[in-house]
């Protein structure tokens, strides 16, 4: 595509990138200032499918009207759905992201359906759109991580180094899966589970883009990262009631930080996922 083309207001965002650009390498401090304000910019760009079913689990907490025509959570299925569809028609999305999302969408609401039955969390609020105990709008949840990891990839033109075999992965994922469910009447494995992704990941790194220099991160720093910025959203969220842990009935409490290591094996299974498309790609050296 010749500039000519482009749509206006991406002229007009390369046109206001390339003078911010000029401004901040006169300064050393200031090119390292712009580098960190690029690097939030962009994860806040591929977070946004999350970052705005967030904002409605919050806005709808604080705002939304009792005794309404629709219940809160079915007003976030249909939020969410909005989203989603605004993601593909705006081309935030593909459709073969959108594929590999649904099935973050499937595996999330399935285990919703199995802990909810065994009371690991619970959603204290009625609504129609649900399956069982569970809203329809928790499945985005989980898709929401499958559109961030989808995203980041493409926006800071991520490249790995060391990256175990995809189908070593896809084994590991499974167990790690299976796990969540089979620890109720099995003794728990996650201690060999993290064993097992350090053996494999430990040694991987990544390759990134923050702005125009390429900077390399430890695989297992930024999965650990990721899972750290979920479980601060999941704070917010049942800060939000969208739904509450054991001992958040009487009122809000911290998700216990046993919560991240939970998220950290679930980056694991995302990442699997998502590599289904997006498969990892060699950083040269």
């Amino acid at each position: 595509m010749t500039p000519s083309r482009r749509p206006p207001l991406e002229l007009i965002g390369r046109h206001w990138l390339s003078g911010a650009q000029a401004w901040a390498d006169r300064r050393r401090w200031r090119a390292c200032a712009f580098e960190v304000l690029m690097f939030g910019i962009k994860q806040g760009w591929a977070c946004l499918f999350g970052g705005l079913l967030l904002v409605l689990i919050v806005a709808t907490f604080l705002w939304w009207p009792e005794g309404a025509v629709i219940a809160r959570y079915d007003a976030l299925v249909v939020g969410a759905v909005a989203i989603q569809a605004g993601m593909l028609i705006f081309k935030l999305e593909s459709w073969e992201e959108a594929r590999v999302i649904l099935l973050f969408h499937i595996a999330g609401t399935v285990m919703e359906l199995f802990k909810t039955a065994h009371g690991s969390w619970v959603y204290p609020e009625a609504s129609v759109l649900r399956i069982g105990d569970v809203p329809l709008f928790s499945g985005f949840m989980y898709a929401a991580v499958g559109s961030y990891i989808a995203r980041v990839q493409r926006i800071f033109h991520i490249r790995v180094r060391d990256y175990p075999p995809v189908w070593i992965t896809g084994v590991l994922a499974a167990g790690i899966y299976l796990n969540f469910f089979l620890h109720h009447w099995l003794p728990d494995v996650r201690g060999a589970l993290f064993l097992m992704v350090g053996v494999l990941f430990g040694r991987g790194w990544f390759w990134f883009t923050p702005d125009r220099q390429r900077r390399s991160m430890p695989l297992l720093a930024g999965y650990g990262l990721v899972a750290l910025f979920i479980w601060i959203a999941e704070n917010v969220g049942t800060f939000a009631r969208a739904w509450t842990y054991p001992g958040q009935e009487a009122g809000w409490a911290p998700v216990s930080l046993d919560k991240l290591g939970s998220w950290f094996l679930l980056m694991i299974i995302s990442i699997v996922l998502v590599s289904l498309v997006h498969r990892p790609e060699r950083e040269p050296r």
